[in-house]
């Protein structure tokens, strides 16, 4: 998240048989035309992500300094006034905002996961983050699928592709997997990069996330909101 042989039951597997980029990974050096086709997908789709973020760090720039402007970044308590009046409205774009976040990454994930029980609240705040977190693992696994190798040599370094690519060829690939989606700690965005690369199916790789993703937001959020509420009294509220 069988050889070329083998009768593709879903579009994952038909990926692996294929020679398309995510089969590259795993099925050795790839044509020179299906290279050279991969790396053309990858420049573009780093072209856009370079754009995306540049315009998320200036509505970023402009959302702070409106904040600061208006009052609503003085305190907590004034944010989360604000939100509240905004309805279901808020956490649903904070929940899109925190899924786009995974492909066009402006602020570190963490952050953003941190912020949903500040802004909404443990019970809100945890849900609206766990829904980001699934549908931004989606859509890194859906892109590195598409994009293959490239897209992990756009994002990640050299030492780093080369060091995690060998864990494809581990048998117990999906084990890994799962582990990392369940630590808090763990490299999510590369874990689902390799995900995509692997052979691993859609239905294993939504089931894993789905189902263990929760506890790695719990433990990361209890211990670093814990942490930050002896600096900061009421930060949760």
């Amino acid at each position: 998240m069988s050889t070329g042989l083998a009768v593709a039951r879903d579009p994952a597997d038909r990926v692996a048989r294929c020679p398309g980029p995510a089969a590259r990974a795993v099925d050795g050096p790839p044509r020179r035309g299906d290279a050279t086709a991969g790396a053309a997908r990858a420049r573009v789709w780093l072209r856009r992500a370079r754009g995306a973020v540049a315009l998320g760090w200036l509505a970023l720039a402009s959302a702070v300094l409106w904040g600061v402007g208006s009052g609503a970044l003085t305190s907590v308590a004034e944010l989360r006034e604000l939100l509240s009046g905004l309805g279901v409205l808020a956490p649903v774009v904070y929940t899109l905002v925190g899924a786009a976040e995974a492909v066009f990454p402006v602020v570190p994930g963490s952050v953003t996961v941190i912020a949903g029980p500040v802004l909404f609240g443990p019970v809100v705040g945890l849900a609206a983050a766990y829904c980001a977190t699934c549908l931004g693992s989606a859509a890194v696994f859906a892109l590195s699928r598409y994009l293959g190798q490239d897209l992990l040599a756009a994002r990640f370094r050299a030492g780093t592709v080369r060091r995690w690519l060998g864990r494809l060829q581990d048998r117990r690939f999906t084990r890994w997997f799962a582990l990392g989606i369940a630590l808090p700690l763990a490299p999510d965005d590369l874990l689902c990069c390799l995900a995509g690369l692997s052979r691993m199916r859609w239905r294993t790789f939504v089931l894993l996330v789905l189902l263990l993703k929760p506890w790695a937001l719990v433990l990361y959020t209890v211990g670093v909101l814990t942490v930050l509420d002896r600096w900061v009294p009421g930060l949760t509220g």
